[in-house]
């Protein structure tokens, strides 16, 4: 979106232990990232620490395992948080994984307000379209409002959340209900922190975007040029923002997982490169590349490092970068745009309608809305309407014939060690012998009184991380006050 400076450009990853992630980190900033993404492990993002019954068999498989202090130190090993940006893709537990960044710049000597990246911490999408939520949604909204008013005073160079449309749009919603579920997840929290007594001005540069790169070529390039004058029409007209950047669309944008195939997975990078060019066309300020394996398996070495290269190529050799907005003006461009805009704007007027983005979520509005459109989609692949190559056309074998791998022949594929878990549950369990019993005790004791009452919940989670408290047992201590959401029926 600017000549002057490029898109930062990501590579989403973390598996295994904090030590394998962090040698990924030092090859990926090795092969030209200019900034980290952290993928999570499923037991961090639900707050369960790594030893927990539930956590069996999911201990980083998806991500990287995050128990502790010691965790996240070694993660972050040899990494200079005052130099690189860091985006962490976690939720529910988001709170707990900024406490424990915090903790490690200081142990780095890195001042907090040096700190720059961004925090997911976008607890609403969860309901509605991924699953990874702990705290029922009024709870879970004062949690994301106190990294607010925290990050507010402490970090100025933190972006404290990113609203995310990506995974709405992997849950199978249209283009259109991506840009207006997303924005009605982002009206409920800056409505949230305006209760709070935040200043629209001072929070809307802060806030930070995240949407998907899928399939549709011109769609997905209008779908972030309507996003962005809807969302700036809204921060004008809806909460009063005058200064000019509390208006503007920030966002990252990840191309589409759910469109990569298990079959012919050499396509994957075709279907990569497009997506990627289309966010570029359309102002990413951020970008991840998804790897040809990783409808298989975790991105290998080689595969996130032609992720990389793709965008690379964008950068440097396509000519797209010298132009803002090079489409703007093409008329199929500027019809598809009007377009989304106008019918977003109306999902968001029907969302105002049943009582704003809570009401929706509970009464399950949302949720229906994305299911429909996913399986009106499914529909249509199933019956060979729309065309998958290498899927339901122009396959190089015979069902029957497919090898056991799903059409993976001849792509090596990650290899997570099955003996991790057993080594991230005796070390959990060490880090809990060695601590100080009564420091951990009344730190624990004081995240639960500031859930009880209405102070900031970031100062005593901050200090029960530095006393040795896991994930797990922050989570545990605001699930005894906040309770645990259920999922609604849709």
């Amino acid at each position: 979106m600017y000549r002057g400076r490029l898109w930062t450009m990501r590579q989403y990853a973390g598996f295994g232990t904090a030590a394998e992630s962090n040698r990924r980190y030092h090859y990926l900033l090795a092969q030209g990232v200019s900034g980290l993404s952290v993928a999570f492990d499923l037991p961090t993002q639900m707050g369960y620490d790594s030893d927990h019954p539930l956590a069996q068999g999911e201990v980083g498989r998806v991500g990287v395992a995050i128990d502790s202090l010691a965790d996240m130190e070694e993660l972050f090993a040899g990494i200079p948080l005052d130099r690189v940006s860091t985006s962490m893709t976690i939720n529910a537990t988001a709170i707990v994984l900024l406490a424990l960044y915090i903790a490690v710049a200081r142990r780095q000597g890195v001042d907090p307000a040096a700190l720059s990246g961004t925090i997911q911490n976008d607890i609403l999408k969860e309901y509605v379209a991924r699953g990874t939520y702990i705290y029922p949604p009024r709870a879970s909204l004062r949690i994301v409002t106190d990294v607010f008013a925290f990050c507010d005073r402490e970090l100025p160079n933190w972006n404290t959340i990113s609203i995310s449309g990506y995974h709405i749009r992997e849950a199978g919603s249209t283009a259109v209900q991506e840009v207006a579920f997303t924005f009605a997840n982002a009206i409920a929290y800056v409505q949230a922190a305006v209760e709070a007594g935040l200043d629209v001005d001072r929070l809307g540069p802060r806030l930070s975007f995240f949407f998907n790169a899928h399939n549709d070529f011109l769609e997905e390039i209008a779908k972030y040029r309507a996003a962005r004058r809807l969302w700036a029409t809204i921060m004008r007209d809806r909460f009063g923002a005058t200064s000019a950047r509390a208006q503007q669309l920030r966002f990252h944008t990840q191309t589409a997982g759910s469109t990569l195939t298990a079959q012919q997975p050499d396509n994957n990078i075709v279907r990569v490169a497009l997506q990627a060019l289309a966010a570029v066309l359309g102002g990413t300020q951020s970008l991840h590349c998804n790897g040809r394996d990783e409808a298989l398996a975790l991105p290998t070495e080689e595969s996130a490092a032609i992720a990389l290269r793709t965008q690379q190529i964008i950068a440097f050799e396509s000519g797209v970068p010298n132009t803002v907005d090079p489409v703007g003006g093409a008329f199929a461009v500027e019809e598809l745009t009007d377009t989304i805009e106008r019918e977003a704007r109306a999902l968001l007027e029907t969302i105002d309608r049943l009582g704003g983005t809570l009401a929706a979520i509970e009464s399950a509005y949302i949720q229906r809305e994305i299911q429909d459109a996913a399986y009106r989609a499914q529909q249509r692949i199933d019956s060979g309407e729309a065309v998958v190559v290498g899927v339901n056309r122009h396959v190089d074998l015979p069902q029957g014939d497919l090898p056991p791998d799903g059409g993976s022949r001849g792509i090596e594929t990650l290899k997570i060690d099955p003996l991790i878990e057993a080594r991230q549950v005796e070390r959990v369990r060490q880090i809990r012998a060695s601590r100080d019993q009564s420091r951990w005790r009344a730190a624990l004791d004081s995240v639960a009184a500031a859930a009880r009452g209405r102070d900031n919940l970031v100062p005593p989670i901050l200090q029960a991380v530095e006393a040795g408290a896991t994930v797990g047992e922050i989570s545990d201590a605001m699930r005894e006050v906040f309770g645990e959401h259920k999922e609604i029926d849709g």
